[in-house]
């Protein structure tokens, strides 16, 4: 390995649409640089970055794969990263890892939904940004129409740094216009003279002292022009434009020299700040191996052979295998045995790793993503990572009995690699219930389940975690009397009910005067009553939001016990209950779908139809967001909608928002039907 410093070090991450050709240009960077022996293939499945058996079977990108590659004397640390919304987890924490952003366009496809969503994430996280057009060797290219719908979307700080010689068949290589040649080749697409002054024009806009020598006509040195290149890039100034062919491996080297010339290292990128907890104050944190420790973990895999693979990027200080480091998160101190460099599938060991550096380190299982490890001396916690709330679910059955246990445990592993992934045991239901981005998400780790653990499972869509409530005051009393021979059974229990404001659950309220009821006996008159709440009386879901008074009673000195006071607790409350116009509550959510403008009135009138209400639209480029709140119910199956309404499209998420009244025309036929599947269940038993 050839030694080098964080001066050296680029680290780009690739981001795109899927089928964008970011693991092909992945694999022909690799390729030219020398890192690998031959150009792998996804659609062959002999990628490097796609050696997952799920990316493999489905010919894209599933899970951020590493690598890096040394050019001209630069380090240079490659991220691809999923092109589908489904499995945007690895693509969030990528981010974290990378000063640079390689955005990739296909030539053919152009602008399409997840592009501008990914530009708005490299924005977000204040990295410097590449535009790269793929797949300029197709057919039916407008290489000129695409430059100006990028633009459009974009803004003008994107400008074109190297143009083709031709498209389609006839695309036999690029100009590049930061140092213009004298002279052209036959067939360039565009301008060329004009393109490079708009370039140098953009470039020297980052700086006032190089824009006026600029204007003034004087002429500006080569490295000047660089440095402010870098400085242009990481400020948002400019996005230079490239393109290429991954097929024929042309572009390929403009590429990988815009980043090891222009692309920022460590010291010049995003400035990365902490919080001191000694002084409990933020801190900037440098980018020099003397300065002390401090990394933030990234990424985990479950490797069913190494064990469990905690990803790392180095932000300050230095790490070896004989340091220890505290976790700042877990507030525990862990030793480490080996550090690796990663390289696709394989882990490559190695004695340091400095500020920019991407490090992976095996079996220390108190390490998670979002984790910042750090020097004990100078504990610092970097800002947590924040990830979309999932919310596709499915109902999951294993189908060997006795696997029930098991089955929670391995999903609970594959949590620890995917913080979009949920698990969870709904009391509600009494289902096992996985929770996730989308339906696709969810058959990847169904999968994952059976090919790493040996676990097959059977899925439905859950039962919608309805709840019940009253809607107006009602009161009740019961008499709970039992004579058989020797000690009877006696409590009788005065309660009044009243409707509380929606999420504020249950109340209790002791109002007993004059010993009517014995103290010894009021916890059981309300362990009765939560009983009841908890089973539910309309469909058997839980009961909310309302308080119970208890206000009068009566007992008896001998007969009396807590069991009879938990029996009329229960009966007084069944009866004040349906007198108090119950109703069902039903899980309404936000969604927000991301549309092309031309879906627009179907999708606002597909929502409206599911008794769905806009609360407003945005538009970002050549797309529409619309945001409504709609029930649950009535999205279960709105993923196959949504894709079968705009071709696959369109793309949305959801998080949930609160509980409402269902209207009481669809209320009869929900308690009907949970009526008839407790007579069938009661059957079979």
């Amino acid at each position: 390995m050839i030694p080098y410093e964080t001066k050296d070090i680029r680290t780009i991450v690739l981001l795109g649409h899927g089928a964008s050709g970011k693991t092909s240009l992945v694999e022909s960077m690799l390729f030219k640089a020398g890192a690998t022996t031959r150009l792998g293939s996804v659609e062959d499945g002999t990628s490097v970055a796609d050696y997952d058996a799920d990316a493999k079977e489905k010919k894209h990108t599933i899970d951020s794969s590493f690598f890096h590659c040394n050019w001209k004397g630069r380090e240079i640390n490659i991220i691809d990263t999923p092109g589908y919304s489904d499995f945007i987890r690895d693509t969030i924490t990528s981010l974290i890892a990378a000063e640079t952003a390689i955005i990739t366009i296909s030539a053919t496809d152009g602008i399409q939904v997840n592009t501008s969503k990914l530009w708005n994430l490299a924005c977000q996280r204040g990295l410097g940004k590449i535009l790269v057009v793929t797949k300029v060797d197709g057919e039916n290219i407008n290489y000129q129409t695409l430059l100006e719908s990028i633009k459009n979307t974009f803004g003008n700080v994107c400008v074109p740094l190297t143009l083709p010689i031709g498209t389609g068949q006839n695309f036999s290589g690029v100009v590049n216009l930061f140092e213009l040649p004298n002279s052209l080749p036959d067939g360039v697409i565009g301008d060329a003279p004009s393109a490079h002054d708009s370039l140098l024009e953009t470039i020297v806009s980052a700086d006032d002292a190089l824009m006026e020598k600029y204007l003034d006509g004087k002429q500006i040195d080569k490295a000047s022009l660089q440095s402010c290149f870098i400085k242009a890039i990481v400020g948002g100034n400019i996005v230079p434009i490239l393109c290429c062919s991954n097929k024929k491996g042309l572009g390929i080297e403009d590429v990988l020299d815009v980043v090891v010339n222009f692309s920022p290292s460590p010291l010049e990128g995003i400035k990365r700040t902490g919080v001191d907890l000694q002084k409990n104050q933020e801190i900037a944190l440098e980018a020099s191996k003397d300065a002390p420790f401090s990394a933030v973990v990234f990424k985990s895999v479950i490797d069913p052979f190494v064990g469990k693979l905690s990803y790392f990027r180095v932000v300050s200080g230095k790490l070896d295998g004989e340091l220890s480091f505290y976790n700042a998160t877990s507030k525990k101190t862990n030793k480490i045995g080996h550090i690796y460099r990663v390289f696709g599938k394989e882990q490559q060991p190695v004695s340091q790793a400095i500020p920019g550096d991407i490090i992976a380190v095996s079996k220390v299982e108190d390490i998670h993503i979002s984790d910042t490890i750090c020097d004990p001396k100078h504990p610092v916690k970097l800002p947590d990572i924040k990830f979309p709330v999932p919310m596709s679910s499915l109902a999951v059955i294993p189908k060997s009995k006795g696997a029930e246990k098991k089955i929670s445990e391995c999903l609970h592993k594959l949590t620890e690699e995917d913080k979009t992934f949920k698990v969870s045991h709904d009391t509600l239901t009494n289902e096992l219930v996985i929770t996730g981005i989308s339906n696709l998400h969810l058959q990847v780790i169904i999968s994952r389940l059976k090919r790493r653990f040996g676990i097959e499972v059977e899925t439905h869509i859950p039962k919608i975690p309805y709840k019940e409530t009253i809607t107006t005051k009602s009161q009740a009393q019961y008499k709970h009397k039992k004579q058989s021979g020797g000690h009877g059974q006696y409590g009788e229990v005065h309660i009044k009910i009243e409707p509380l404001a929606r999420g504020t659950g249950f109340e209790f309220v002791d109002e007993i005067v004059g010993g009517t009821i014995p103290r010894q006996y009021i916890p059981a008159v309300e362990k009765g009553l939560r009983e009841v709440l908890d089973k539910g009386i309309l469909i058997g879901h839980p009961i909310v939001d309302l308080r119970v008074r208890l206000h009068y009673g009566s007992y008896h000195d001998v007969d009396s016990s807590e069991a009879s006071f938990k029996i009329a607790a229960s009966h007084a409350f069944q009866d004040a209950f349906n007198h108090a116009k119950p109703v069902l509550l039903e899980p309404i959510v936000n969604i927000e779908v991301t549309i092309p403008t031309k879906f627009m009135g179907e999708i606002t009138g597909n929502l409206s139809s599911h008794r769905g209400h806009i609360k407003g639209m945005d538009t970002m480029g050549d797309l529409q967001i619309v945001r409504a709140t709609i029930p649950m119910s009535s999205i279960a199956n709105y993923e196959t909608e949504l894709k079968s309404m705009t071709g696959g499209q369109g793309s949305f998420t959801m998080e949930f928002s609160h509980y409402d009244i269902v209207p009481a025309h669809l209320m009869q036929p929900i308690i009907a039907q949970s009526h008839a599947a407790h007579a069938a269940n009661a059957k079979k038993e």
